[in-house]
């Protein structure tokens, strides 16, 4: 761990870490700033673990560690998002003959001895890559795999680990893989849906399960829990959260007007 991460004392340092993390990635342009944002997520998370632990050790109130749990999430899922991101660069510079492919190099247009790069001339190893497919692999075969499984885990007051996110994400990238399904024996006419027929189908499964628990007490709840939460220091990415997702709900709503 880097001097500047064992410098984070409290929460407030902690979301800044986050937030720089996520900046990075999204300002991120090449593969070398993509790893620069990978590995301050990364630092950001074991700062994170510490925290966590730290006020465990020290009897904190449960709302500091969860708290806590919260920035590790946070910061879990923007190195997943770096790794996505990296695979993509990778397999792309590859097919270019950037990048040395498994048996050596057989892509690149550099005569002599100039041979495209390693991985492990990038600082990488097959391993780093590997992950970095299982993510984006994972996500392609269940889109937004990797932010559920760290709800579910702040939902039931666990750590949201990199090894809990590893199985889910090696679980959905191997169901991926499998090959689909033919036609149910017991309806031989059933056609299973089109990518676009899919992406439907979840949004109206959101907008659906959203209005059946959005009833009066439960949205009166809701704006109690918002009023706590406000002290909270990672309030700002919840609220950046909510206001994305209402912008996707007033686009698809403006879909439906324009019929």
């Amino acid at each position: 761990m880097t001097g500047a991460a064992v410098a984070v004392t409290d929460l407030k340092d902690l979301r800044g870490l986050v937030e720089r993390a996520a900046q990075s990635l999204a300002d991120a342009r090449s593969s070398a700033e993509i790893l620069d944002a990978r590995e301050m997520a990364g630092i950001a998370y074991d700062v994170a673990k510490r925290a966590a632990r730290l006020r465990r050790a020290k009897d904190a109130h449960d709302a500091l560690i969860s708290a806590a749990h919260r920035a590790q999430a946070h910061a879990l899922e923007i190195e997943s998002k770096a790794k996505h991101r990296l695979a993509d660069e990778y397999d792309a510079a590859q097919q270019r003959g950037d990048i040395q492919r498994h048996g050596g190099d057989r892509l690149s247009k550099v005569p002599g001895e100039n041979l495209a790069p390693r991985v492990s001339d990038l600082g990488l190893t097959r391993k780093d890559i590997h992950e970095a497919r299982q993510i984006r692999d994972a996500e392609a075969a269940d889109p937004g795999i990797v932010r559920r499984t760290l709800d579910e885990r702040l939902e039931h007051g666990e750590e949201p680990t990199r090894a809990a996110l590893r199985k889910m994400v090696t679980d959905a990238a191997m169901r991926g893989l499998r090959p689909q399904r033919g036609p149910s024996r017991r309806n031989p006419l059933y056609v299973p849906p089109t990518p676009a027929q899919a992406s439907w189908q979840h949004v109206t499964g959101t907008f659906r399960a959203f209005a059946e628990w959005a009833t009066d007490e439960n949205l009166a709840l809701a704006r109690q829990g918002m009023r706590a939460a406000r002290e909270d220091p990672f309030h700002d990415l919840d609220a950046k959260a909510i206001a994305d997702g209402s912008a996707a709900f007033t686009t698809i709503k403006e879909w439906f007007d324009a019929r």
